[in-house]
This record gives C-alpha cells, sequence and structure tokens, in this order.
C-alpha cells in the first residue's frame, strides 16, 4: 500500500510504515509544508496497529539537504515561517515531534544529510547508513548556530569535544567515519540499505513487544532530563504498570513452552 501527497510518499511494507522524501533534484531539501506532510504521516504509521516500526529515507542521492532555499528566504524575511512553529505545543525544535511518536523511528540515510537533514536524522531512534551517505552540519558555513536543538542532542549522541569538532568545522564527514563516531547505527552498501532496515523491523516485530518498545522509548526520552533516582523511581511504577498488560502474561508462557510470542498488535490508543 502506497500513497503520494505532494513530495512525501508513504508506504506500508509489512511491519514498516515508509516515509520517502520525494524531490530528488534538489536532494530532498524541505519545505514548511514538507514538514507538516511528515508529521501527518508519522502520526498515520502511530496510529496503525500493524505498524511496528516508521522509516524515513530519500529519493535518489540525497537523505535531505536541509531546508529549501526559497523557503529558507522566507523565513529569513519571516520568522513565523519557520517549521518549528507550525503547531503550538512542540518542543520548538524542527522534527522533535519524531521523539514523540511512540514507536521506533528509524532514519535510511541513503545520501547526504545536510544541516536541517542532519537534524531530521538525528531526530530519528536509530539510523542506518549506507555508505554513500554523508553528514554534515553546515550552520557555521551559513553564518547561523547549531539550530533546532541540536546543540543539546548531537553532545550526547557522539561526546562533546566531537560534537564541537562537527559544529565549529562544519566540515563533511563519510558515511565510515559516522559510524566510527556513533552519528550511524548501521553501515549498509547502498544497495543493501532498505533490506537490511527490512529485516531488522521484521525480525523485531515478530519477536518483541510494541507495547514495551513504546514504553521503552519513552522512558529513555524523558530520562535525558531527568536524575538517576527520579528515572529509577518512574522505571519502578512502569514495571509495576506493565504486570498487568497482557504481554507480560504472553511473555511469559512463549518462554515457557518454547514458542514464539504472539503480542497483541498496538497503536498509540491502547498505551499503557
Amino acid at each position: 500500500m502506497s500513497d503520494t501527497k505532494d513530495h512525501i510518499v508513504y508506504a506500508r511494507r509489512g511491519a514498516m510504515a515508509l516515509i520517502t522524501l520525494n524531490r530528488p533534484d534538489v536532494l530532498n531539501a524541505f519545505t514548511a509544508e514538507m514538514v507538516a506532510d511528515i508529521r501527518d504521516a508519522a502520526r498515520r504509521a502511530e496510529r496503525d496497529p500493524d505498524v511496528f516500526a516508521l522509516v524515513i529515507t530519500g529519493t535518489g542521492r540525497g537523505f535531505c539537504a536541509g531546508f529549501d532555499g526559497a523557503s529558507l528566504d522566507e523565513v529569513m524575511n519571516d520568522p513565523s515561517r519557520e517549521p518549528e512553529t507550525i503547531i503550538e505545543g512542540e518542543i520548538p525544535a524542527l522534527f522533535s515531534f519524531l521523539q514523540d511518536i511512540s514507536k521506533p523511528v528509524i532514519a535510511a540515510v541513503n545520501g547526504v544529510a545536510a544541516g536541517g537533514g542532519l537534524v531530521l536524522a538525528l531526530m530519528c531512534d536509530i539510523r542506518f547508513t549506507s555508505t554513500a551517505a554523508s553528514f554534515t552540519t553546515v550552520f557555521g558555513r551559513r553564518g547561523l548556530i547549531a539550530e533546532c536543538g541540536i546543540g543539546w542532542l548531537l553532545p550526547r549522541l557522539i561526546g562533546v569535544s566531537r560534537a564541537l569538532d562537527l559544529l565549529l568545522s562544519s566540515r563533511r564527514v563519510s558515511a565510515e567515519e559516522a559510524y566510527r563516531l556513533g552519528l550511524a547505527d548501521r553501515l549498509t552498501a547502498p544497495e543493501d540499505l532498505l533490506g537490511e532496515v527490512t529485516s531488522y523491523i521484521e525480525t523485531y516485530a515478530a519477536t518483541v513487544s510494541a507495547s514495551s518498545a513504546a514504553v521503552m522509548k519513552a522512558q529513555i526520552y524523558h530520562g535525558l532530563s531527568e536524575d538517576f533516582a527520579a528515572a529509577a523511581d518512574r522505571s519502578n511504577l512502569l514495571k509495576l504498570e506493565s504486570f498487568k498488560h497482557p504481554d507480560a502474561l504472553e511473555g511469559a508462557q512463549s518462554f515457557m513452552e518454547k514458542r514464539p510470542p504472539r503480542f497483541a498488535p498496538w497503536s498509540r490508543s491502547a498505551r499503557i
């Protein structure tokens, strides 16, 4: 099943929902309207009980080159056009809504990820990266700063000095270096990228409780702004709640019976 809306293509492939940025002539640079479309597609995947994980990738040789140049000119003249301000109540950082999606969000980085495109990749939970891909912060070369919360997020992913190196130099980082730095989580041949992502999702969709995955993702992001004691207290409460969930019983029974688990389909409306 697939659906195309302007420059965003949405498709269901088994337990995976795939969002493809489809402006290859401009390396999939996005507009404010595309950000809204990505948000809508992500929420659509979240509501689908048969979707275990969401994947974002690009068409052609680019993952995403960041904010479209014409749209950037609009923002410079009218900051209210900036994508972060579209939805009231969201964290004011580009693509931060992906962290609130209660299913795993995977970036399949097929090509260049620059500026806002790098932010898009970083806001995903996991990054599968083609050896043809590259990353660059760009901001310093445009007279800008570490935008969209990237100054907070990047050092938490790769460490302070490495984050400063990437931000201050604005240099191009190859896929291989990104993997060494911890910016990329998996490295694949270009022709294997989506196949590797699909295999990863199908494996865990068959063996892992989607409800558990949702709670664990929320724990990770909440924990980034909590001290250890608060995170431990919250974890204990969530553990007690999880004991009441049917998936806990099914997990124990499947283990005792030495068979694959049969966890219930799940969507955000069913969140524990």
